[in-house]
Protein backbone atom coordinates (compact mmCIF):
# COMPACT_ATOMS: atom_id res chain seq x y z
CA UNK A 1 0.00 0.00 0.00
CA UNK A 2 1.19 3.52 -1.09
CA UNK A 3 0.80 6.38 1.48
CA UNK A 4 1.81 9.59 0.12
CA UNK A 5 4.36 12.11 1.83
CA UNK A 6 2.04 15.41 0.59
CA UNK A 7 0.34 16.37 4.28
CA UNK A 8 -1.84 19.56 3.79
CA UNK A 9 -3.81 21.26 6.85
CA UNK A 10 -6.21 23.60 7.83
CA UNK A 11 -5.79 26.35 9.88
CA UNK A 12 -9.21 27.85 11.45
CA UNK A 13 -9.29 30.89 13.54
CA UNK A 14 -12.37 30.80 15.96
CA UNK A 15 -12.78 34.34 18.46
CA UNK A 16 -14.90 36.61 20.72
CA UNK A 17 -13.56 39.60 20.52
CA UNK A 18 -15.18 42.98 22.13
CA UNK A 19 -17.06 44.99 19.85
CA UNK A 20 -18.20 47.14 23.19
CA UNK A 21 -17.01 50.48 22.11
CA UNK A 22 -15.75 52.28 18.81
CA UNK A 23 -11.99 51.17 19.60
CA UNK A 24 -13.04 48.15 20.07
CA UNK A 25 -15.04 47.74 16.72
CA UNK A 26 -12.28 49.37 15.07
CA UNK A 27 -9.85 46.36 16.45
CA UNK A 28 -12.35 43.33 15.45
CA UNK A 29 -12.50 45.38 11.81
CA UNK A 30 -8.87 45.14 11.46
CA UNK A 31 -7.93 41.93 12.64
CA UNK A 32 -11.06 40.45 10.46
CA UNK A 33 -9.40 42.30 7.52
CA UNK A 34 -5.96 40.95 8.08
CA UNK A 35 -7.65 37.70 8.13
CA UNK A 36 -9.03 38.19 4.73
CA UNK A 37 -5.94 39.54 3.44
CA UNK A 38 -3.91 36.36 4.57
CA UNK A 39 -6.20 33.84 2.75
CA UNK A 40 -8.49 33.17 4.97
CA UNK A 41 -12.36 32.30 4.18
CA UNK A 42 -15.09 32.94 6.53
CA UNK A 43 -16.90 29.63 7.12
CA UNK A 44 -19.32 31.31 10.34
CA UNK A 45 -19.28 34.30 11.83
CA UNK A 46 -16.49 34.81 14.22
CA UNK A 47 -15.18 31.63 12.37
CA UNK A 48 -12.43 31.79 9.45
CA UNK A 49 -10.55 29.09 7.51
CA UNK A 50 -7.57 28.67 5.84
CA UNK A 51 -6.03 25.64 3.44
CA UNK A 52 -2.04 25.02 3.91
CA UNK A 53 -0.19 23.14 2.00
CA UNK A 54 2.07 22.26 4.83
CA UNK A 55 2.78 22.11 8.58
CA UNK A 56 5.05 24.68 8.45
CA UNK A 57 2.54 26.98 6.10
CA UNK A 58 0.12 26.60 8.46
CA UNK A 59 2.72 27.67 11.03
CA UNK A 60 3.78 30.87 9.35
CA UNK A 61 -0.41 31.39 9.38
CA UNK A 62 -0.90 30.76 12.65
CA UNK A 63 2.47 33.06 13.83
CA UNK A 64 0.62 35.59 11.46
CA UNK A 65 -2.88 35.24 13.47
CA UNK A 66 -1.01 35.80 16.78
CA UNK A 67 1.10 38.81 15.81
CA UNK A 68 -2.31 40.57 14.00
CA UNK A 69 -4.62 40.00 17.57
CA UNK A 70 -5.95 43.46 18.88
CA UNK A 71 -3.79 44.49 22.34
CA UNK A 72 -7.14 43.75 24.86
CA UNK A 73 -7.16 40.01 23.29
CA UNK A 74 -3.06 39.40 23.97
CA UNK A 75 -3.64 40.14 27.81
CA UNK A 76 -5.97 37.07 27.45
CA UNK A 77 -4.15 34.90 25.59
Amino acid sequence: MYISGYRCMWVVAMFDLPVDTKQARRAYTDFVKRLRRDGFTRMQYSVYSRHSSSKENAEVHVGRIKANLPQTARSAY
